[in-house]
């Protein structure tokens, strides 16, 4: 039996596409700098032993298999290999309970962030992760342990996720974590998954962690004469007691991009922007309206005394819109052609030193390099335009090596997958990777799992060797 037929025995005919029945979206992510791959078959399971199943089947005939939420990855982490198999979860998309005693809900991988805030909205609860695309899936959010701009005030993706049910290289099943916040007993596989892309298990099931929902917002804009003023005044409005939701900054540039794009008049007067290097903005919650304004008053005033050359409490629509907009912020470049993304992570307070590397590499390469970033983490994301390859591959390499250099990380947000792939190899302690490829030789002793994201394809598998060269277990005895 041929493993096209091994899938549809599995799944059922309806869910496996071939030839050309392969959608275009399957071939690829949003990643700027990637090129699509057609997959040998897009297998659509509906449950975990399903899953079980295809892994179980993939490992005997040495097949890649590459897991995909909805693709709305930035780094090529679910572009298919040559020859191997997609693994779409859109089938897999049911919520399976909210607990409000226990304020968790143990969700699918195929459930879209927009979906779970819908149904959680009727019960007063959020869960808060917002990596600014409402569309993306929790899954894929486990997979990239995605952050967003909330990330200052709720953490990242692996601070809400409790406990998971995977599926190994193997095809056994694992759970791992549960209702509970807290456990010391023995290692943590729930957070040895999240944030593996995809290369060491396939999760079929997710315990999140959920909040009360806030039900007043506001949105404070701060104009400042540079980047480095809206750093300094970071570490004390983080300190300040307040508690901001988001703390963003945005250049000239990006500002005057992101509200073209939109449509937005946020109302500044002209002799501010003549002036304005760069905007902060600040978007406050809480239970209480006045509360909440009393907390938008000290704060206002707190900036003020910053260095902001102004600072203006937006309207609720405005405010929206604004957030909105920034979240949409790679789509605008995107449209306008730019040719790369960056996601460098620094300490916060090394945030002017970093653009300043920034600046000075792009003139020096006659890139245009602008962007924004989440001030009160340090992540930093810029838009490149530079059509030239080889130019563009040594700014990017110089940028990632003057964040490391700050204490940072190649990728703050979007992962690693395969555009970062060859970075990595170049930039990390080796004998950290080495142990992560050990790793992944044993959840996935096959190689069979998203074989060249993180990892080169040669060095995917570490010591199991390459796809299909299988290590005996009892799985497959």
């Amino acid at each position: 039996m041929g493993f096209e037929d091994q899938l549809t025995a599995i799944v059922g005919a309806a869910h496996v596409d071939v030839a050309d029945a392969i959608r275009d979206d399957d071939t690829h992510d949003e990643a700027l700098d990637g090129h699509p791959v057609r997959p040998r078959a897009v297998v659509r399971p509906g449950s975990t032993d399903e899953v079980a199943a295809i892994v179980r089947a993939a490992g005997v005939e040495g097949v890649p298999l590459t897991p995909r939420g909805s693709g709305t990855g930035l780094s090529g982490a679910c572009t298919p290999v040559a020859g191997g198999v997609v693994v779409s979860f859109e089938r897999m998309n049911r919520i399976l309970e909210i607990d409000t005693a226990n304020h968790v809900a143990v969700v699918e991988p195929g459930l879209t962030l927009a979906e779970l805030d819908a149904a959680l909205a009727p019960h007063h609860l959020i869960y808060p992760v917002f990596p600014g695309e409402q569309s993306a899936s929790l899954g894929g959010n486990v997979a990239t342990n995605a952050g967003g701009m909330r990330a200052v005030k709720y953490g990242v993706t692996r601070h809400h996720v409790l406990g998971i049910e995977a599926v190994l290289g193997t095809g056994e099943v694992i759970s791992a974590g549960g209702k509970f916040v807290k456990s010391t007993s023995g290692y943590d596989l729930t957070q040895m998954v999240i944030g593996s892309e995809g290369t060491l298990a396939l999760v079929t099931r997710a315990t999140l962690r959920l909040h009360p929902r806030p039900e007043f917002h506001t949105t404070l804009l701060a104009p400042f004469p540079t980047i480095g003023a809206i750093a300094s005044s970071v570490p004390p409005i983080v300190a300040s007691g307040i508690g901001p939701v988001m703390v963003e900054y945005i250049d000239l540039v990006s500002m005057a991009g992101i509200t073209a794009n939109a449509g937005i008049d946020l109302g500044i007067p002209d002799d501010i922007k003549d002036v304005a290097l760069a905007y902060l903005v600040i978007v406050l919650e809480s239970h209480d309206a006045t509360r909440l304004e009393e907390d938008a008053e000290a704060l206002a005033e707190q900036i003020a005394g910053l260095g902001a050359l102004d600072v203006y409490v937006l309207p609720d629509q405005a405010g929206a819109q604004l957030i909105s907009a920034r979240e949409r912020a790679f789509w605008a470049s995107k449209a306008n052609g730019a040719d790369d993304i960056v996601d460098v992570v620094v300490p916060r307070a090394s945030i002017p030193a970093f653009l300043d590397a920034v600046s000075e590499r792009a003139a020096a390469t006659s890139s245009l390099v602008i962007g924004c970033g989440h001030a009160g983490d340090g992540n930093v994301h810029l838009s490149v335009w530079q059509p030239d390859a080889d130019v563009r591959h040594t700014l990017l390499h110089d940028l990632m090596t003057s964040g490391l250099a700050l204490g940072g990380a190649i990728s703050g947000e979007h992962g690693i997958g395969t555009q970062k792939a060859g970075f990595l190899v170049e930039l990390e302690d080796p004998v950290k990777l080495d142990l992560m490829r050990r790793i992944k030789a044993a959840f996935d002793p096959y190689g069979i799992l998203n074989p060249g994201t993180i990892f080169d394809p040669a060095g995917s598998a570490g010591t199991a060797g390459s796809v299909g060269d299988p290590v005996t277990t009892a799985a497959h005895r």
